[in-house]
C-alpha cells in the first residue's frame, strides 16, 4: 500500500470496497480479487482492499473489535503494540499526572491512542510517510484525532521539553536487514533514545524483550511484560516514573513480581513439582524472587526451574508433577516412554543442547497416554525429567 492508496480506502468507494471484501475474502485470494473486480472495484484498489480485511481479521488479536476500522501496513502491525498492553502503560502515565505526552516513532498509533482514551493530549511523529499517514487515519477513526497529533518527522527533532512525558519506540528492524541488534543502528539510535531522561524526567522507553540489563538508566525501572505466556516487550521507566528496580508484568492476569534484594535462590535436590517460570520472570532475572515466592529452590545454580516438595499455587509459572528422574539416555528414555504408553509427548528444555523436534523423532513415540519431558541439567549434569 503507498499513500495514493490509502487516501483511496478512505473514501465512500474504498469503504464500498472494503465492505465488499470482507464478504468475500477467507477463501482463494484470486477468487476473491476476481469478485472484487467483477463489482466494478479497480485491480489495485481490489487488492489494498484484500489485504486491509487480512490484516484486520488477524489484528483481532492485538486490538479486539476495534481492528475493524484500522488500517495498517504489514510491518506496522508486526510491530505494533498489543491494545491491552498499551492501555496499561497508558493508564499508569495518567495515574502519574501525564497530561501531554510526545510519541516518538509512533507506528501505526497503537500507544498514541491509548493515551488518548485516557485524556492525554498526545503529538506522534514517524519518519516514514505512509505509517504516520495511517497512524492519522487511525486517530480519525477512533475519533481522537481532537487528542491526538500526528506528523511525518525525525524523532530527533522534536521539541520534547513541551510535553510532560516523553514514550519512545525506536525502529529495531530494517528492510532486508531483519532485526537490528546493535542499538546505535536503531532509529532513532540508542544515544539519542538514552538521553531523553535527561531533557524530559518522565520517559518511557518501548525496547525488545532481549534488550541488555546494562543498558537500563540509572535509577530507572526495567518491566518485562507477557501476554497469555508470550514475551511482547521490556519497558524502561524512568525519573519520576520508575517504582521498582526490576518489573515482571503478567498480562491479562495482571500478576506483577518485581525485586526484593533477594540475591539468589537456594540450591537443592529435584522436587516433587517443577515450575517453569513465566518469560517475563525469566528475563527480568526475577528468579530468585519466584522461588522465595512459592519456598523453592534450584536443582542447578544455573538453570531457571524451581523446584518445591509439595504443591503450591502460582500465577507465575507453570507447574509440572514429576514422576521420574533419570541421567539423559536415549536408550533408556525410549524404554520408558514405551512401558508408560506414552504418544503424545510435550517437550521443555532449558540447558540442554537437544533438539526437541528430532529427539522425538528418534524416541519413535506409540502410545496413547501424554507426558511432559523436561530436558536439563541437575548439578552439571544433564537430566531428564519425566512429568504430568
Amino acid at each position: 500500500m503507498d499513500l495514493e492508496l490509502l487516501a483511496a480506502l478512505r473514501t465512500p468507494e474504498g469503504s464500498a470496497a472494503l465492505a465488499a471484501a470482507a464478504e468475500v475474502a477467507g477463501g482463494d485470494p484470486l477468487a476473491a480479487a476476481s469478485a472484487l473486480r467483477s463489482r466494478g472495484v479497480p485491480a489495485p484498489l481490489a487488492a489494498a482492499a484484500l489485504t486491509q480485511t487480512d490484516l484486520r481479521r488477524r489484528a483481532v488479536g492485538k486490538f479486539g473489535a476495534g481492528a475493524a476500522a484500522m488500517f495498517f501496513t504489514r510491518a506496522g502491525f508486526e510491530q505494533a503494540t498489543r491494545a491491552v498492553v498499551a492501555d496499561r502503560r497508558a493508564a499508569r502515565l495518567r495515574a502519574a499526572g501525564v497530561a501531554s505526552l510526545a510519541d516518538l516513532g509512533c507506528g501505526l498509533g497503537s500507544d498514541a491512542l491509548a493515551a488518548a482514551r485516557q485524556g492525554i493530549r498526545v503529538y506522534a511523529v514517524d519518519a516514514d510517510p505512509l505509517t504516520a499517514a495511517v497512524a492519522r487515519a487511525n486517530a480519525e477513526a477512533a475519533g481522537l484525532a481532537d487528542l491526538v497529533t500526528v506528523e511525518c518527522a525525525d524523532a530527533t527533532s522534536v521539541r520534547v521539553e513541551r510535553f510532560d512525558a516523553v514514550f519512545a519506540d525506536p525502529a529495531r528492524r530494517r528492510a532486508g536487514r531483519g532485526r537490528l541488534m546493535d542499538p546505535q543502528a536503531w532509529s532513532p539510535p540508542w544515544d539519542f533514545i538514552a538521553a531523553l531522561p535527561q531533557r524530559v524526567p518522565r520517559t518511557v522507553l518501548k525496547l525488545a524483550p532481549g534488550i541488555d540489563h546494562a543498558l537500563l538508566p540509572p535509577g530507572a525501572e526495567g518491566e518485562w511484560v507477557s501476554v497469555d505466556g508470550d514475551l511482547v516487550e521490556a519497558a524502561f521507566w524512568c525519573g519520576p516514573l520508575a517504582e521498582f528496580a526490576r518489573r515482571a508484568s503478567l498480562v491479562p492476569s495482571g500478576g506483577m513480581l518485581h525485586g526484593s534484594g533477594v540475591e539468589a535462590a537456594p540450591v537443592g535436590p529435584v522436587g516433587r513439582f517443577l515450575y517453569d517460570p513465566d518469560p517475563a520472570v525469566v528475563r527480568s532475572h526475577l528468579v530468585a524472587e519466584f522461588a522465595a515466592v512459592v519456598g523453592g529452590r534450584l536443582a542447578d545454580p544455573d538453570i531457571a526451574y524451581v523446584h518445591t516438595d509439595a504443591p503450591v499455587d502460582t500465577a507465575y509459572a507453570r507447574r509440572l508433577e514429576i514422576t521420574d528422574v533419570m541421567p539423559f539416555s536415549l536408550k533408556r528414555l525410549r524404554a520408558l516412554l514405551r512401558e508408560r504408553g506414552v504418544g503424545r509427548l510435550e517437550i521443555r528444555k532449558r540447558g540442554s543442547a537437544l533438539e526437541p523436534e528430532q529427539l522425538r523423532r528418534d524416541l519413535r513415540l506409540n502410545g496413547s497416554a501424554a507426558a511432559s519431558l523436561v530436558l536439563t541439567r541437575v548439578a552439571g549434569a544433564p537430566t531428564v525429567l519425566l512429568c504430568r
